[in-house]
């Protein structure tokens, strides 16, 4: 144990010399700067332990702007940016809406209802091709066909078809209508009136005529050629068919 005693002496004295001869060559203060510029900067870092710094996101606006961040961690300006971009989202819908409605409501009344040309014109056709005498009129070779107006584009298949609808003083709604039908061996015109009185569902024929090229006319329904008394009918999809 002496031994041991005496080396830990002579490395106290050893190191005791060298800081004396540190200290006169003035490194000491070096040293202690040293020391305190190492502690400040250890102390630093040990405060900062367990703290999870911020996550840095990109500013919100009107173009990138998902939702996805909270509404309360928004400045005013990416506030101002999510009402804008909101409200007109909201618009499209609006609009895309009305305009579903407008043309539901524009199919309805061009296709579907009693009180559409389209109706009309596909319950005419179908009186004309079932009647045996305008079979005879313009040739029972094949299907009759029904066109509307003759256009300058020859390749188009929807052709326009003439109709007029008006009320006349009486209350009483009148709906006029002409179009083409053709034959294996001729073609001809076909003229209707119906009306609907005031308050009324139901169309009836006035006439149902068809024009062919030197022939007489051929009424399918006349009205005024037929007495009251002797007139027979029937209401089928809207309309008053006579017999």
């Amino acid at each position: 144990m002496v031994p041991s005693v005496k080396m830990d002496a002579k490395l106290i004295l050893t190191a005791g010399r060298r800081c004396l001869v540190l200290q006169a060559r003035g490194c000491v203060p070096y040293f202690r700067r040293n020391l305190v510029h190492q502690g400040s900067r250890c102390y630093a870092t040990q405060d900062t332990l367990g703290k999870v710094p911020k996550a840095s996101r990109k500013q919100i606006t009107v173009a990138n702007d998902d939702g996805r961040v909270n509404w309360k961690e928004l400045s005013t300006t990416e506030k101002a940016a999510r009402t804008t971009q909101q409200t007109f989202n909201l618009g499209v819908i609006l609009t895309g809406l009305v305009m579903t409605g407008g043309c539901a409501y524009f199919l309805y009344k061009e296709v579907f209802s009693t009180d559409s040309k389209t109706v009309q014109f596909n319950r005419a056709v179908d009186r004309v091709r079932s009647d045996s005498r305008v079979k005879e009129a313009l040739g029972s070779g094949h299907k009759i066909r029904a066109f509307g107006e003759p256009t300058w584009n020859r390749w188009a298949r929807a052709r326009p078809i003439a109709s007029n609808t008006y009320k006349d003083p009486n209350g009483t709604e009148h709906f006029m209508m002409h179009f083409n039908v053709e034959g294996s061996s001729r073609r001809g015109v076909v003229n209707l009136h119906t009306f609907k009185g005031p308050g009324g569902s139901d169309w009836q024929y006035k006439y149902l005529a068809l024009d062919v090229k030197g022939q007489p006319r051929l009424y399918l329904e006349n009205t005024d050629a037929t007495p009251e008394k002797q007139r027979s009918s029937f209401n089928f999809l809207g309309m008053q068919w006579r017999k």
